[in-house]
């Protein structure tokens, strides 16, 4: 098995505490509503929202994806960080074992600094290649994107 690692960091002017709760505490509920033209729902299968928990995210059919469930790993609500696992589902396909992921807000200049760190483990003497890797990046910036919009333009949701 071989891991490739990636870091990736960005700014937000959304405080962290709201980024925080909007994409990671309530995304079961804001995220489909939000982009209902790609997922259909985010359900929690296993657990109570903390670490450990398994969620399973649905896909409509205009995605080429049909779920993927990822479990929780570290939840600190204080610090803003987050550690969770895809563990299966379409994107993982035959040749990754799992994408562990951290996600960390940190307060700045009235916004928040998004650091993310990526692990790709996978199957075997598979590489990934680069490539997969900018389209993962760029799947979740648009997810990033589409909330830090919402919350621009609702400053009440998630005070």
């Amino acid at each position: 098995m071989g891991v490739t690692s990636f870091t990736q960091e960005f700014t937000c002017p959304i405080a962290p505490s709201r980024i925080f709760k909007a994409l990671i505490l309530d995304s079961n509920n804001l995220i489909p509503k939000l982009l209902p033209q790609t997922i259909r729902s985010i359900d929690v299968v296993q657990g109570d929202g903390g670490a450990g928990t398994i969620e399973q995210v649905n896909f409509t059919e205009a995605s080429n994806l049909k779920y993927v469930k990822h479990q929780i790993e570290e939840l600190d609500k204080e610090n803003f960080v987050c550690k969770y696992r895809m563990i299966e589902g379409d994107v993982l396909g035959e040749e990754l074992e799992s994408i562990a992921h951290e996600v960390k807000f940190e307060a700045a200049d009235g916004g928040s600094i998004c650091k993310m760190a990526s692990e790709y483990h996978t199957k075997g003497k598979f590489e990934i290649k680069e490539e997969e890797i900018k389209a993962g990046k760029a799947r979740a910036m648009g997810i990033y994107k589409v909330v830090e919009a919402y919350l621009l333009e609702n400053p009440h949701v998630y005070a």
